[in-house]
């Protein structure tokens, strides 16, 4: 069974009815029992976000260890990193390594970051597979995941300076955009995700 991780935060309802759309089945759910794949959403502050998913933060972990898929969308993926300097210091899952931090302030840019933006793939298989040059994806963010690995950088976006907008370790995925509201590019991705054997 597919699992969106319901820890009060992050938009679940357009998560699942973006997987039901591509023909899957999945729940919402405050546990892991039972998940085959796990996608967990989020929109909010990193620390409150770790502090309600940290119950649950073992099972992720193990599930990780294990080889099931997880996916992290927008804040969802920045827990899967190691800390985050949102609003002071913060621990994360730690499953990827790299650290959490603002999008630099530059003259004529807005930040949050807000609305479509390119995305550029580096790695060819996984979220990128099926996908040509070119593409565009839909960000709200102020944060961004500055990967402490090269190879963990699955896409790159442009905004005042090129950063990680999609990450791949294995089978853990993240993406920094929201695939559920970035029309067919992002539901390809979101496909791409859920038919992992």
């Amino acid at each position: 069974m597919i699992i969106i991780l319901d820890y009060g935060m992050g938009n679940l309802r357009s998560v699942e009815k973006a997987v039901q759309a591509l023909g899957f089945e999945c729940r919402i759910e405050p546990k892991l029992s039972g998940a085959e794949k796990i996608i967990i959403p989020g929109v909010g502050a990193f620390g409150a976000a770790m502090e309600r998913i940290r119950p649950v933060g073992d099972e992720i972990r193990s599930a990780a260890s294990d080889g099931i898929p997880i996916l992290g969308i927008c804040l969802g993926q920045q827990l899967l990193f190691e800390s985050s300097e949102e609003n002071g210091e913060h621990e994360g899952l730690g499953l990827l390594k790299g650290r959490v931090r603002y999008l630099p302030a530059k003259p004529g840019l807005k930040i949050p970051h807000m609305g479509w933006n390119d995305l550029t793939f580096v790695q060819p298989h996984g979220l990128g597979d099926g996908f040509q040059a070119g593409g565009q994806v839909y960000f709200v963010h102020s944060l961004y995941t500055d990967c402490t690995e090269p190879g963990d950088v699955a896409a790159t976006t442009e905004y005042g300076i090129v950063f990680p907008s999609a990450v791949q370790h294995g089978r853990i995925w993240g993406t920094q955009f929201h695939p559920e509201k970035s029309g067919p590019v992002g539901l390809r991705m979101l496909r791409n995700f859920l038919c992992q054997e």
